[in-house]
């Protein structure tokens, strides 16, 4: 027969090995493989709204590379201490260009349909209009798509690709937009 004293620890310790398994899946999960983020502001609007939720997928870009039209989430650069949602329109090695309220990359217009047609894209401190730029290699070119209301590479240039978290995955507040994140694709 076991010791009362000892036969209570046994049961604390296993009644704690459920807690502790649990909490470290979810540790494993949210470091390795999803993480949430909140939308705070309104530099996506109209497609992301201030103070939805989101889920960011962190496994895919370990595969492959971004592309034109992700929405990602990354490190913003400094000042700013928060992470960013924003949209990639530039590729590295790309000459990006913004003039007369359009985006031109390598030369073309890019067609931003996810975009409301009265949006213009105007220049910032980095992308002046009518002045082109070659993103370096392993950088992205992200802007918002609310453009006259988002701070972006206009403002304080391309990303690294280090500073990327993910690709913004699913939407799951509010539960009334719960669904998979819409990437645009270019032909």
């Amino acid at each position: 027969m076991k010791p009362a004293g000892r036969r209570g620890s046994v049961v604390i310790i296993e009644a704690l090995q459920p807690i502790v398994m649990a909490f470290a899946i979810f540790m494993m999960v949210y470091l390795l493989l999803v993480q949430p983020h909140k939308v705070d502001g309104s530099s996506m609007y109209p497609n992301f709204e201030d103070k939805e939720y989101i889920l960011t997928d962190k496994v895919t870009y370990r595969r492959i590379d971004p592309q034109r039209g992700d929405v990602v989430v990354f490190h913003a650069p400094p000042p700013y201490d928060s992470d960013f949602i924003k949209r990639v329109v530039g590729l590295p090695g790309e000459t990006i260009l913004v003039e007369d309220g359009k985006v031109f990359i390598n030369g073309s217009q890019l067609s931003e349909k996810y975009l409301p047609g009265s949006y213009q894209t105007t220049e910032k401190s980095f992308l002046r209009n009518g002045v082109p730029y070659v993103i370096p290699d392993e950088y992205y070119a992200v802007f918002g798509d609310n453009r006259g209301y988002s701070s972006d590479s206009r403002e304080w240039g391309p990303i690294s690709k280090k500073a990327i978290v993910g690709k913004a995955w699913v939407r799951y507040w509010p539960i009334d937009k719960f669904g998979l994140i819409q990437h645009e694709s270019y032909q």
